[in-house]
This record gives C-alpha cells, sequence and structure tokens, in this order.
C-alpha cells in the first residue's frame, strides 16, 4: 500500500578500570576535574540525484534571491543592540494566513548581533556559536569562579520521574536572560545575579512528554514601530510540548494579548487525530522577516499514519497563521479546509531551523517520514524530501531548493544539527561565497551555496551494500561530502570488546552473527543488523561552532553503533507492541529509548533498537572506546586541526557504578560548544557531568568544573556590565543516565 496524499485520517587495559559508557546510549588530550567541592557564590532566588552526485532540487518558479530587557538599559547604549525592525502592515486572507502582498512587503530588520548579547538560540543571527569576547583566555581561564546559580524550581515528579531531559540554551539581551525549563516554564533572570526577575508556568500536563521533557530555548522578537511602554514590544516566544506556540512580554512575563488567543496559537489545529506526547515542539522557532517558523516533533516508531510534519509560519506579533508548507499537499498553503488535515505521516522539523533576513529565507533540517526502518509505503514526495535541507522563502512559504542526505532513509538519520551560515572562502582566493554549513548524524559536513544549494564542495556518492528486507526497493548509492566527515572507518570484529572475557566474546559473536556491510547496511528481520554510525551521529542537535576569525570549525561527535532487528508483524502483536495512540492510560511513555520495541503500525514491522549497542551484563558498549570526540577543522580546506576523546571515565562504570577515574576516554555526549575570540572552547555535553575550557589551537583541555547535574545543552558567553561570563544549564539527562537538575551556573573571573 502507497500512501497517498488524500489521506486525512585505546583499549584493553582501559578494560580493567573503566566502563566507558555505560552513561549513554544516546547520544588527544586529557580532561581533570576540579575537586568535587561546592563554590562560595551567591544563591539566586526563584519563584517556587542530479550530476556529481547531488541530492538537490530547486522550486519552480521561485525567486530567490533583545529584554523586556530592552528597557532595562539606555536604548542608546552600545549593548542594547539594534531593534529590529521591518515594514509592511499585516493583511488577512479568508483562510486565516496572510495575503502574498503583505509576506512580499516585509522588509529584511536589523539583527542584533552576538557579543554582550546572546541573542539568538545558535548564538547569533547566522547560528556560528562564535563570541567576539576574549576576556577570558587560556592564560587566565584556571581562575574561572562560580558566580551565581538559579534554579528554575522544575524538577521530575512522580508522574514524570526517568523523562527529564531539559537541553536548555538560554538568550541573553541588555541585562536579562531568558529561559525555559523541562516543561516549557519561562523565566527572565538578572544576567549579572541571576536573580529571577519574574516568570510564567504554562501548564503543560505531563502526558504531554514525548521521549522526553525538553525545551531548548526560546525566540526573542521586538515589535517593528512599537510606541513607549508598549505591552509585548519585546517579546519570548517559546513552542511546547503540548504544541503550543506562546508569546510573552520581555519586560513582565505576561502573555501577549495581541498574539492568538491570550498569548497562545494552538498548533494541533489542522494536525488530525492524535494524543498527547506524540505531537510536541521542543526547538525554538526561528523568526525571519516577522515570521515565526516552526515544526514539530512528531515521535518516531508509532505509525505510519502519524501527525502531519507540516512546517508552519506565524505572525510573530499577531500569531496568524502566515502560510504552511505542506510537502505531501503543496497547493495547499494554509490551513486546510474543514474535515481536512495536512498530510498525514510526513517528514518533519524536530529540531533548529536558521534564518537568512537578506536572503528571506529559513533553513530547514528535516527528518524521516513516519516510520523510520520500512519505507515501502511512503509516498513519491517523502522519498524526495526526507531527510533534506530545505530553504523555504517566508514571503511565499514555498521551498526554494532542497539538498538530500540521505536516500530512502531506512537508518533514522534524521538532520538533527542547526545549519550555520558561513562566508566559504573561494578556490581562487578572490573572496569568499555565501554559504551554509550543514552537518549529518552520519558524520558528513556539506557546505552549500546558501541562494541556490549548490554544493561549494564536490559531493561523492558511496555504493549501498546490497540485502536487507525491501531488496531493490533502496538507493544504489547515497551522498558523502567531498569536504570533511567525522565519520570512522568501518567497524570490525577486533573493535568489539568489554570490562571482561566474557563481554568482549559477547560482543565479538554477536559481531559475526551480525548483518553488516559499513554504512548503510540495510535493515533486517532474520538477524540483528549493525547501524554504524548510530542515529546519535556523528553530529546531532548540538550542531558545531565555527570562529569566523581564525577560520576554524570545531564539531564534537558520537561514535557509537547502534544494533537492531526488524520485528516481524506477527511477533510484534505477540509482544504487544503499540503505537502510542492505542496504549492504555498507565502504560509506559516518555522513557525508553527511541526505538526500543517501538511498533511501526502500518507497516509489516515494528522495530527494536539496541541504541549505543550495549552489552545486557554490564550494560557496556560493544565497541571499543573512544564513543566520543571533538575536533577542530579548518573552515578554508576542510582538513583535520586536532582530534580528541571528549568526555572522562570518571561517572561511568560497569552496572552504572561510577568509576570515577579522570581519565579521558571519550564518552557518547549531547549537546555542543561556544569558540570565543579569547582562543577558548567551552563545552559540557559528554556524561562525566564537566564543564571544561579547551585551548582552541591545541586541543587540550585547560580548566573543568564538576557540574551539580549533567551538561546536556549549550553554553553561551556574554558580557555584562564589563565582565565576559559563561553559563551553562546543568539540567541531567535521563536517556544520557546523567543526573538531573534545575541548575543554571555561571562563571567569570574574579573582580578587581
Amino acid at each position: 500500500m502507497t500512501r497517498r496524499f488524500t489521506r486525512t485520517g585505546p583499549a584493553t587495559a582501559l578494560a580493567t578500570i573503566l566502563s566507558v559508557a555505560a552513561a549513554s546510549h544516546a547520544a588527544s588530550a586529557q580532561d581533570t576535574a576540579q575537586p568535587e567541592a561546592p563554590a562560595s557564590q551567591p544563591q539566586a532566588t526563584q519563584a517556587a540525484p542530479s550530476d556529481g552526485g547531488t541530492t538537490i532540487q530547486t522550486a519552480p518558479g521561485v525567486a530567490v534571491g533583545d529584554d523586556a530587557a530592552a528597557p532595562a538599559t539606555p536604548a542608546n547604549e552600545q549593548d542594547q543592540g539594534t531593534p529590529a525592525t521591518a515594514s509592511g502592515e499585516n493583511g488577512g486572507a479568508a483562510d486565516g494566513t496572510q495575503t502574498a502582498d503583505a509576506l512580499v512587503a516585509r522588509a529584511p530588520a536589523q539583527q542584533r548581533q552576538i557579543g554582550s548579547d546572546w541573542p539568538f538560540w545558535g548564538g547569533g543571527a547566522n547560528a556560528t556559536r562564535f563570541s567576539p569576547l576574549d576576556q577570558i583566555k587560556p592564560e587566565n581561564v584556571d581562575q574561572l569562579e562560580k558566580v551565581w546559580t538559579y534554579r528554575t524550581g522544575d524538577m521530575p515528579t512522580e508522574k514524570t520521574k526517568g523523562k527529564y531531559s531539559p537541553e536548555g540554551t538560554p538568550l541573553k539581551i541588555g541585562d536579562a536572560l531568558y529561559i525555559c525549563s523541562a516543561m516549557n516554564v519561562l523565566s527572565s533572570v538578572d544576567a549579572r545575579t541571576g536573580e529571577e526577575r519574574w516568570r510564567y508556568d504554562p501548564k503543560v500536563s505531563p502526558d504531554a512528554i514525548p521521549y522526553g521533557a525538553t525545551c531548548r530555548g526560546v525566540a526573542y522578537y521586538e515589535m517593528p514601530d512599537a510606541t513607549d511602554g508598549q505591552a509585548c514590544a519585546a517579546r519570548i516566544i517559546e513552542g511546547t510540548l503540548d504544541a503550543r506556540l506562546i508569546a510573552v512580554d520581555a519586560r513582565t512575563g505576561e502573555p501577549c494579548e495581541d498574539f492568538g488567543e491570550n498569548g497562545q496559537v494552538d498548533m494541533w489545529q489542522g494536525i488530525g487525530e492524535t494524543v498527547p506526547g506524540w505531537y510536541a515542539v521542543t526547538a525554538p522557532p526561528a523568526i525571519v522577516r516577522g515570521i515565526a517558523v516552526t515544526g514539530a516533533q512528531v515521535k518516531d516508531g508509532q505509525a505510519e499514519d502519524a501527525p502531519s510534519g507540516v512546517i508552519r509560519g506565524y505572525d510573530a506579533v499577531t500569531g496568524e497563521l502566515a502560510w504552511a508548507w505542506d510537502l505531501g499537499n503543496p497547493e495547499l498553503t494554509g490551513a486546510p479546509p474543514e474535515g481536512e488535515t495536512y498530510t498525514r505521516g510526513t517528514p518533519n522539523m524536530w529540531t533548529q531551523a536558521t534564518g537568512d533576513e537578506e536572503l528571506g529565507l529559513v533553513y530547514l533540517p528535516l527528518g524521516n517520514s513516519s516510520v523510520d526502518y520500512y519505507g515501502g509505503n511512503r509516498s513519491d514526495a517523502e522519498n524526495e524530501w526526507a531527510t533534506s535541507l530545505v530553504a523555504i522563502d517566508v514571503t511565499t512559504g514555498k521551498p526554494a531548493w532542497h539538498f538530500q542526505t540521505v536516500r530512502y532513509d531506512v537508518w533514522d538519520y534524521d538532520l538533527g544539527s542547526q545549519a550555520t551560515l558561513i562566508d566559504f572562502p573561494n578556490k581562487t582566493g578572490d573572496g569568499t561565497t555565501p554559504a551554509i554549513l550543514l552537518p549529518s548524524k552520519q558524520g558528513d559536513i556539506y557546505i552549500l551555496d546558501r541562494a541556490t544549494g549548490e554544493p561549494l564542495v564536490p559531493v561523492g556518492e558511496i555504493e549501498a551494500p546490497k540485502g536487507g528486507v525491501e531488496g531493490d526497493a533502496y538507493a544504489d548509492t547515497q551522498p558523502t561530502s567531498g569536504y570533511h566527515t567525522l565519520r570512522k572507518d568501518a567497524l570490525t570484529e577486533a573493535d568489539m570488546w568489554g570490562i571482561t572475557p566474557l563481554d568482549q566474546l559477547f560482543c565479538r559473536i554477536a559481531f559475526r552473527q551480525a548483518a553488516y556491510n559499513g554504512i548503510y547496511t540495510h535493515p533486517t528481520a532474520d538477524r540483528h543488523w549493525i547501524e554504524y554510525p548510530g542515529y546519535n551521529g556523528g553530529s546531532d542537535w548540538g550542531s558545531v561552532a565555527v570562529d569566523t576569525e581564525n577560520g576554524v570549525i570545531v564539531a564534537n561527535y558520537n561514535d557509537v553503533p547502534n544494533h537492531n532487528r526488524l520485528i516481524p508483524r506477527e511477533e510484534a502483536d505477540e509482544r504487544n507492541l503499540k503505537p502510542i495512540d492505542e496504549k492504555q492510560a498507565g502504560d509506559e511513555s516518555g522513557s525508553k529509548a527511541e526505538g526500543e520495541g517501538d511498533a511501526q503500525a502500518g507497516s509489516p514491522y515494528a522495530i527494536d533498537v539496541n541504541a549505543g549497542w550495549r552489552a545486557p551484563f554490564t550494560g557496556i558498549p560493544c565497541k571499543q572506546p573512544p564513543l566520543g570526540g571533538i575536533r577542530a577543522i579548518d573552515l578554508a580546506t576542510g582538513k583535520t586541526l586536532w582530534d580528541r576523546p571528549l568526555g572522562t571515565a570518571r561517572r561511568n562504570g560497569p552496572w552504572g557504578i561510577p568509576s570515577f577515574i579522570p581519565l579521558s576516554i571519550g564518552t557518547p555526549n549531547n549537546g555542543g560548544s561556544v569558540v570565543t575570540k579569547g582562543g577558548l572552547v567551552f563545552i559540557a555535553a559528554a556524561t562525566d557531568n564537566l564543564i571544561r575550557a579547551i585551548d582552541e589551537k591545541t586541543g587540550e583541555t585547560v580548566w573543568s568544573d564538576v557540574l551539580p547535574a549533567g551538561g546536556q545543552a549549550n553554553p553561551i558567553v556574554y558580557e555584562q556590565d564589563g565582565r565576559q561570563y559563561l553559563v551553562i544549564q546543568a539540567g541531567g539527562h535521563h536517556f544520557m543516565e546523567t543526573p538531573v537538575g534545575d541548575y543554571y551556573i555561571a562563571y567569570a573571573l574574579p573582580e578587581d
């Protein structure tokens, strides 16, 4: 049955002293932690295929061409940045969307710059995660001290225990930070002291949690031509786990009455049949030319008849639907007619988009169709658009181009990283080309012309292995980057290991029994197959950082396989594997690893994924370490400058018992980095609960500190009153098996 659009409805020695990664299935220099002792600090307060192997298509007929805070400091102060401006008035269409003329009339707005502020999720509008601040350097970083700790108060309850993975990155505009907690509680805190100014709780129900309670961040928007003292002249916009888009006043935290209905928009409209936890928003919207563009996470592995992956753009002031892009029904540009829905089961965007204000494009890293590991019922459109970077013209809602990184994806290799806008050096040495840098879960890093999507470095082809349950349906070849890949060589039996001879023997036997012919080994049902890299990368949502002054990419990555098997439907029924919409109240939800006994209803197979391929006796991964690393890459040439393991063994061990050994062996990691003009890379992400500073030139760790919970989040760097701050969320992560917390921690050099 084809899905129709009309449907609505190094390593033996290490083995004796540690376990590398009992800590996680999800996600060279030494790391040394400072003593795990509390630092003296003020405690913040809070309320309780084409030529050259390229898979790229340009859409025909498409022309491509921050604090509440703001009033808290003088408007003419340099730190304050320049408020965004735009022209054009909103116009309405019969279906509730804005008219094309009104959208096209919107002029590019001046963007706030990264520096004293961190105004976008990716730092600046280009998402480089590069800070021009240089007060903290390799020479003085060892003097860093905790200066404040803020606690959101959002911790798991009995209903949400084992389901928290906050992954939060705050914004900083003016003298305020803007934060969202795991369950979407918004707050604003003083950038200097960490003292809470306001909080807003949207009251998200626990049953809305999909894989985990996650809010990666918020967006900040300033109304054009706002009057002095106007409510919500500057606003914070977030998407919630229960699929609402919420806007509050950046100054007070009060809902913006002019946005949607009393400050919120219901994103379930037009989605069709769904249940809580199936359709959720975990990333902030990208705001381009006044349009807040967002997708949603559709919980994987449940059913082919899943909520739509439709992308929608909303007016950032009124909340009015400006346009919708439904890849299965491209003629539908607004809300579906009564009784109909957006196309079900289409690829979605769960991660963070990037906007180009000048071009008027928003770049969407798309995921896979529902379901991930079987493609026999997918439509032609799904096969065309899935696992692609799609550029949408925000003035029309129409795609300008797309670049596909996997053909007929049956590995859950969705694009998880935010793409980064760069100026890429021309080979002729006569300037640069505006480009977009795209990391992938397979480890490939692509460099594309951001206006056209054409590769600026040739794209090669990998011949795909034969085999798998779908036979000739699979793609014969897959694209691979000619610029750079983080991917390591194919696994061999010698890569299998354990902390005892028994563990190693078990893993070697399992390796021999599994289907494995390198990357893109196709899914099998008669035996397990090895997926390497696994679905956590390569690169994932933490994305990469780019030092635009020195031309250096900093990319952390995972290096773990998955051990999977398709489950024939009869066996799945015997195991009572059901999709989320057929489960009964009280059934386990949100705590399993993605793919661990997922029903994939509507297809001939369910799926079992052993993420990280962990041995059953000890929970130790079958692949020898390192299981994660961090690398510096020359931007101009794509050559590796240095590469090292990321993460120590201090919190890992067999049976989940910490070894407390500060040996840098490389653990799975979840989260990203920030790189600064001072020559430092700041990153947590690993399973050792450390925040560390790495010398950008050498790759050596020059400072670290112990966090009170897991650091699976992206840090930020900003300046306030002449002092440079480093802030990281210590929220932990249930999939990474790090302790959960509600902390935001700030570091700075001692004041004179």
